[in-house]
């Protein structure tokens, strides 16, 4: 992002943030204090689960979710190819194999009738996302991760407050994982945290993120070879404010969604965005807006960089990671999951956070549609 530049994401730091993280630093604890522990308490009580367990960021929280929950070398781990490279580095570097199931083209989330096909033996879990905030079919994926006895993991990083069924995201899984890094509403820089209503799960998770208290008396004590990946007290004072005012930063991202719905809703061919029947509310983690067919990933490409010129910073929402040189080795190619190639070659995420206002995204509508006319493939932008 070049100075002067619309950001992609901006953090929602009041006066609140800033003096929490101001007393945070007075404390004679910055790692594994009372401010940790007051935002997992609270980060459970918001979400009614039992356990919150904070780490250092969202891929270590995966990673030792899986852990915690028994996945481990040789193990194969279901994971979307629509996704952020975090969550499947998470299963790699546990030593388990990421095995790629194609998603929905609608919600761009994981199904349960594409990823039967894809188990084996050797399956031990199910990393399902809700992704740019809309919740996958957790009924559906539930069932069928109960009927062959694998764990289920919800990574909600990308839709806090938004609710399927009447419950919230982070309540579906049999551990659910939160990123709190940009861009989403809560942000401490960096920081992570994993729920579960399993005591014994919970308690392999707190074991694995890094010694008890009552053991750092001793510099070499500890009964397990911890990853000493905790969260930072300066972390979760800025998370826990950020928490509190939570439906206040939630609201104002709704405000700019509606600006962006009515400077959108002008494009030739326009869609209304896909919120499956299930859905009751969806959050959105950035505003991403999906090409008619009769662009190419390379004119999606063109376009990003056309706005980039213009200081509104945009990007690809997300690279199929079957794509990626490490799996490409590993023997996937290109058509291996059409439907996660087709909405990802197409999808674009643009600005969204609290400081946008009416007249920004009206100025970035107006240069994503003159972006779109001079890749020569016409105005035709779906949601």
């Amino acid at each position: 992002m070049t100075e002067g530049a619309i950001p992609l994401s901006d953090p929602d730091i009041t006066s609140a943030e800033l003096e929490a993280v101001r007393a945070a630093l007075q404390l004679p604890s910055l790692t594994g204090g009372p401010r940790v522990q007051a935002f997992e308490q609270a980060f459970a009580a918001y979400l009614g689960r039992e356990h919150a367990v904070a780490f250092c960021g969202g891929q270590m929280a995966l990673m030792m979710a899986l852990k915690a929950c028994g996945v481990g070398a040789g193990d194969e781990v279901i994971a979307s190819p629509y996704s952020y490279r975090e969550a499947v580095n998470a299963i790699a570097l546990l030593g388990a194999k990421p095995v790629f199931s194609d998603i929905d083209y609608w919600s761009g989330a994981l199904v349960a009738e594409k990823i039967e096909p894809r188990l084996t033996s050797r399956t031990r879990a199910i990393v399902g996302g809700n992704p740019n905030g809309h919740p996958a079919a957790w009924s559906s994926l539930r069932k069928l991760a109960e009927w062959r006895g694998l764990t289920l993991i919800e990574d909600s990083t990308e839709a806090i407050g938004s609710s399927y069924r009447g419950a919230l995201v982070g309540t579906f899984g049999d551990c659910s994982v939160f990123d709190f890094s940009q861009p989403g509403p809560i942000s401490c820089g960096e920081g992570g945290m994993v729920v579960t209503d399993d005591p014994l799960v919970a308690a392999a998770l707190r074991r694995h993120r890094g010694r008890r208290p009552d053991q750092r008396a001793s510099v070499s004590g500890g009964t397990v070879v911890a990853h000493q990946v905790g969260m930072s007290d300066i972390a979760a004072a800025l998370g826990l404010a950020q928490l509190q005012r939570l439906d206040t930063i939630l609201a104002k991202r709704k405000t700019v969604e509606l600006y962006y719905g009515e400077y959108i809703r002008s494009f030739e061919g326009i869609k209304p965005p896909f919120v499956a029947p299930e859905v009751d509310e969806i959050h959105w983690f950035l505003y991403v807006v999906h090409l008619g067919t009769r662009f190419t990933r390379t004119s999606r490409d063109a376009i990003v960089d056309d706005l980039l010129t213009e200081q509104v910073t945009a990007a690809a929402y997300a690279l199929p990671l079957h794509l990626r040189s490490v799996y490409l080795e590993a023997g996937y190619k290109r058509g291996d999951y059409p439907m996660t190639e087709k909405v990802a070659d197409r999808a674009v995420a643009l600005p969204f956070h609290t400081h946008l206002t009416e007249s920004k995204v009206a100025f970035i509508a107006q240069t994503l549609k003159d972006a779109s006319i001079n890749v020569g493939a016409g105005a035709a932008i779906y949601l």
